[in-house]
């Protein structure tokens, strides 16, 4: 009797043998698998990683080109705007300065015209690196109303009409009279001229 159950736990250790094999045996070919995943995976988080690069380079280039040559055409003494890619909370995130030699501040602190100048400017980059583009027409609401000046707000004027001409982008633009009449007329394609009577808006076609 002894040596019956003595063959029958051998044949049950025997069995538990074979299925710890087989575990084994699937376990490998898992870690196996699992190894291809990752080098799979960390080629393709390496080439992400380089095409992000390349695409921070792209947009960095154009933002800074395009904002700060607005900056150097309206401003006497201009920012240059520059872009800063940073590592927060496991996502890339990007900070906007401006920077005056190599004093680098927060474009809040730049005054309320060189934002202004900044923020259409930011906004004509963007649009121009859309691909598809979106229609080319931009509408702004008085977009210069902190710019100060009237020969700084006839330099506004021409810069937008030469970005309009360059990028071929229909801006539409309310703004108050800052400069001359006949500046205005200058730089414009269609002027209206829009006023209150009675409570009933008057508009008068300039040009």
């Amino acid at each position: 009797m002894e040596i019956q159950q003595l063959r029958n736990k051998l044949e049950r250790k025997k069995g538990e043998e074979a299925q710890l094999l087989k575990d084994y045996s699937n376990t490998e070919n898992k870690l196996s698998q699992n190894k291809s995943q990752l080098r799979k995976h960390e080629k393709a988080r390496e080439l992400i990683k380089q095409i992000a690069i390349q695409v921070q380079s792209q947009l960095t280039y154009n933002i800074n080109e395009i904002t700060s040559t607005a900056m150097e055409s309206i401003l006497d003494d201009p920012y240059k705007v520059e872009l800063e890619f940073v590592e927060r909370r496991n996502k890339t995130e990007c900070d906007i300065w401006f920077k005056r030699g190599e004093n680098k501040i927060n474009p809040y602190f730049g005054g309320g015209g060189a934002i202004d100048v900044a923020a259409f400017a930011l906004r004509v980059a963007f649009w121009s690196m859309q691909n598809p583009r979106t229609n080319n027409v931009l509408i702004l609401d008085e977009p210069f109303k902190h710019l100060k000046g009237e020969e700084t707000n006839r330099k506004m004027l021409e810069m937008i009409s030469q970005v309009s001409k360059k990028l071929g982008l229909q801006i539409i633009m309310v703004s108050d009279e800052r400069v001359s009449r006949e500046a205005t007329i200058e730089a414009t394609d269609k002027l209206f001229e829009v006023s209150m009577k009675n409570g009933v808006s008057q508009i008068e076609v300039i040009k």
